[in-house]
């Protein structure tokens, strides 16, 4: 066999791996098109006028907290606003080193609460709970630091309620968020956990925790996460949902019923991806066990979080979701072509393989390959433009789709210059912006296979969007 031949062969192996790519994908957002007449329905209970509802859950709202100073009030705020019944915010001060939980007893007018904490599931201890004298429904539960997923299990513990409903400490919710995020569970009983969407919040405009006016991030690197973004959920978790195939709630904003989690062991402190572990965990534990159940995705309820704008922190923060990545299929492994699992074990997980965990390295793989075949001649030139094409085209083309898909059911952004950027956003991201987060999650990736040390890092946060009353 010659050098040629193997070259041909792989230059062939790449173009075909992009165009499943490509394929896959638009079939995902085929689906996606497809689950919007059931969104609109699912949306009808929300738009009732209030005197209607009232009908809902009580809801354990849960925030944990770590160094959180900068926007921890108006995130307490904003939950404080939502239009919901009868609601619980539970803040968890995760051994924060800032000045955090001293804002929280300037702004809640904390005094210490002797309850009673029973711990159904494992947690770093607890130092203290304190309740507020200006909102008797909050209470801030300080603990020892042991990371996201164990602040999240300690709120659980708290939770007095049957449905918990984790919010990011950075993130901003609608005031109807939490009454769309709860129709699932009273149209389908079977319903044991449903997400919704996440935005950019930078850009925006926020007012003692209400967002006044939807904007678009001045600087190019928020910019383009607002595209990753509505791809994710326009169609990354809408194409999944008829097929009750829903990969991940996201940890900004996730809604359960506190039994089941329990019951699951709630979210593991030893993976970087507690929230999709904790999914994939549910749909194993349910379909092995033939249990009949749904986890559920909405288009429309929508938090608003705080995006990275410098490179270090988007890179952590990539690097560390493709680790979560690896770690969530890894410890999920039998739902992989189990003769129970379904379409989560023969569709979701061989594509999570193939194209989201295997994605980075044969992607980069092609560049490097067309790159060097094309400088060193063994590549003819149709074949490197005809890649080279067909790379950045998938790229628009998702991208676009995102876009129709906010413009059909969710335009969020109203203002045509909006949609101008966000168009020309599209022809930016494929062109350099792309190709580095695949390094940053080829990273990620080859840290999983090494099981090099795992941690968090710090998150900076800009809280720019964030305005005084």
């Amino acid at each position: 066999m010659s050098w040629q031949t193997v070259a041909d062969a792989a230059a062939w192996f790449f173009l075909a791996y992009f165009v499943a790519l490509g394929a896959l994908y638009l079939l995902v957002n085929a689906c996606a098109l497809l689950e919007l007449p059931r969104q609109r329905e699912a949306l009808v209970p929300s738009l009732l006028p209030r005197p209607h509802s009232g009908y809902e859950p009580p809801v354990s709202l849960i925030m944990p907290a770590y160094n959180e100073e900068t926007t921890i009030s108006t995130a307490v705020s904003s939950m404080l606003q939502l239009e919901y019944p009868e609601l619980e915010v539970l803040v968890v001060n995760d051994g924060s080193r800032d000045g955090t939980l001293e804002a929280l007893r300037t702004e809640l007018k904390l005094v210490p609460f002797p309850e009673a904490y029973r711990q159904r599931v494992a947690t770093k201890p607890v130092r203290g709970i304190y309740r507020s004298t200006r909102f008797p429904n909050v209470r801030v539960i300080d603990k020892e630091n042991g990371g996201k997923a164990d602040a999240s299990n300690a709120g659980i513990n708290a939770a007095r309620f049957p449905l918990v409903c984790i919010v990011d400490a950075d993130s901003i919710l609608e005031r109807s968020s939490l009454r769309t995020a709860v129709v699932p569970f009273l149209s389908d009983p079977r319903t044991i956990g449903a997400g919704g969407s996440v935005r950019i919040a930078n850009g925006s405009t926020v007012r003692g925790g209400f967002l006044e006016e939807v904007g678009l991030p001045r600087k190019m690197l928020p910019l383009m996460q607002v595209l990753e973004y509505l791809r994710a959920f326009l169609f990354g978790r809408l194409g999944w949902a008829p097929l009750n195939a829903v990969p991940i709630i996201s940890g900004a904003f996730g809604t359960f019923r506190k039994e089941v989690v329990v019951e699951a062991g709630g979210y593991r402190s030893d993976t970087l991806g507690e929230d999709m572990e904790l999914v994939m965990r549910l749909h194993r534990l349910n379909r092995l066990a033939r249990r009949p159940y749904r986890i559920a995705f909405l288009i429309n309820p929508i938090c608003w979080t705080d995006a990275p704008e410098s490179l270090g922190v988007l890179r952590k923060q990539r690097i560390r979701w493709q680790r979560g990545l690896g770690e969530s299929l890894a410890r999920n492994r039998s739902l992989l072509f189990h003769v129970r699992s379904s379409a989560v074990g023969w569709l979701l997980f061989p594509f999570l393989v193939a194209f989201e965990l295997l994605g980075p390295l044969v992607e980069l793989g092609g560049y490097v390959f067309m790159i060097a075949g094309f400088a060193l001649g063994f590549i003819s030139a149709p074949v490197f433009w005809s890649f080279m094409a067909l790379a950045v085209c998938i790229g628009l083309m998702l991208s676009a789709s995102a876009l129709y898909l906010e413009e059909l059911m969710c335009h969020v952004y109203k203002r045509p210059s909006q949609l101008v950027r966000l168009v020309a956003a599209t022809l930016i991201e494929n062109i350099g912006y792309h190709q580095l987060v695949l390094c940053w999650r080829l990273q990620g990736f080859w840290q999983w296979i090494v099981g090099a040390p795992a941690h968090w890092g710090e998150m900076k946060r800009s809280a720019s969007w964030q305005k005084d009353l």
